[in-house]
């Protein structure tokens, strides 16, 4: 027996799907901040874990950035695959407060073996953000689904934005350990505001006597959609974080060697963030009039002009002013994959799409990082950009292809 949504009712003169949405900015701007928080201290931490080299630091460093998204990669499409059967708000408890136990936990690690294991539990448990944006889909009317889902990116973004501000003064002043405590305190109200708050109708959907389940993309009607889909959400990922690697040694170069290279990379790294919190709900509501597709396409073609040029900039005002046009075409891509998706999806399986979207995403986080230092060794840091760009075009070529099947 499967299961499905019935659709939003009202409460109190406010749609059910506007409260969800509400709420669950809050869980997925707490998720983002988890999934960020670290990044600013990590090495330092795995310093105070043992007696390690500078290259074993580094190595530690990359495994414990890279551990979630592994398994975040492998399991995602499981718990989707749980969403549909029996609801997308279990799943949300069960995310929110598998991630509050793990991230409480790794503020007690005692050795970096510990936090290798827990940073892998931490993307086992993961999969609140495709969760929340599944039922979003569902529940919000045709019509407005760009604009939900473009508003609910903006949580992610959010926290993801402003998680490596938190983690760095939470342990300047406090402590690393405290940031780890404080972000599974967080995730534990996100947990009791899921309980109490957001509110699901669903009930069984009537399969027939001896039918067997078909596989997942075999049952899927608009297969060629979706599945061009999950390849863009990979590309998207895999590019923007391809310059993950040189970013603040560009910025070094640039700067020729100031002496607060530190503070104007982090400045680099966010502004594009910025961008995109302000412009995504914006590019939701305009795909909502004119075509998610088209909106797509244009963040594409936008996007790879962009890159291309910060490898000839000669300041960091010129490449600070480039990503903050990223952060734009950001805000047009991965709302308007969401919106893809929850337009060609059946409801019954809106929970496995998006999860395995959640996959692909995981795939390029893994990906780009290794594209990026690679071309950096052969070709230089402005090499980096050049090879980012081409890869936007094959995903604008890619996504072109099904552009017509997403118009109809």
């Amino acid at each position: 027996m499967a299961l499905t949504s019935r659709p939003a009712v009202q409460h109190a003169g406010r749609p059910e799907w506007k409260q969800n949405l509400h709420v669950l900015w809050f869980g997925t701007f707490i998720a983002g901040i988890g999934s960020s928080c670290i990044a600013p201290f990590i090495s330092l931490f795995i310093g105070e874990l043992g007696d390690f080299s500078n290259s074993a630091t580094i190595f530690w460093s990359g495994l414990a950035f890279s551990a979630p998204f592994i398994t975040k990669a492998v399991v995602s499409p499981f718990w989707g695959r749980l969403s549909d059967r029996y609801g997308r708000k279990p799943m949300l408890i069960r995310a929110s407060l598998g991630m509050a136990v793990v991230m409480t936990a790794t503020a007690f690690s005692t050795n970096v073996y510990e936090l290798i294991i827990l940073r892998l539990l931490l993307g086992v448990f993961n999969g609140f953000v495709s969760t929340a944006n599944a039922l979003i889909a569902i529940q919000t009317p045709r019509r407005q689904s760009g604009q939900a889902l473009g508003t609910l990116t903006t949580g992610n973004v959010s926290g993801t934005l402003i998680g490596p501000l938190v983690g760095g003064v939470i342990a300047e002043f406090i402590g690393y350990r405290y940031t780890f405590a404080m972000t599974g305190l967080c995730m534990f109200t996100s947990l009791l505001l899921v309980i109490f708050c957001v509110h699901e109708n669903f009930t069984p959907a009537v399969r027939q006597p001896g039918r067997k389940s078909t596989r997942f993309f075999a049952s899927l009607s608009d297969r060629p959609i979706i599945v061009g889909m999950f390849v863009t959400t990979m590309i998207i990922q895999a590019s923007n974080n391809s310059i993950e690697p040189i970013l603040s040694l560009y910025v070094r170069m640039l700067m020729s060697g100031d002496s607060h290279v530190a503070l104007a990379a982090g400045m680099i790294e966010a502004i594009n963030g910025v961008a995109t919190l302000f412009a995504a709900p914006l590019f939701g509501r305009l795909g909502d009039r004119v075509g998610t597709h088209w909106i797509l396409l244009s963040g594409l073609a936008f996007s790879m002009l962009v890159f291309a040029p910060m490898a000839f900039v000669h300041n960091i005002w010129q490449l600070g002013a480039l990503r903050l046009m990223i952060g734009v075409s950001d805000a047009a891509l991965i709302p308007s994959v969401q919106t893809i998706l929850a337009k060609n999806s059946p409801h019954t399986m809106m929970g496995e799409v998006f999860s395995w979207n959640q996959s692909f995403q995981a795939i390029g986080n893994i990906v780009g990082p290794q594209i990026g230092s690679g071309v950096a060794r052969f070709a230089g840091y402005r090499g980096v950009f050049i090879s980012t760009a081409l890869l936007v075009l094959i995903n604008f070529l890619t996504v072109f292809r099904h552009a017509r099947q997403a118009r109809q």
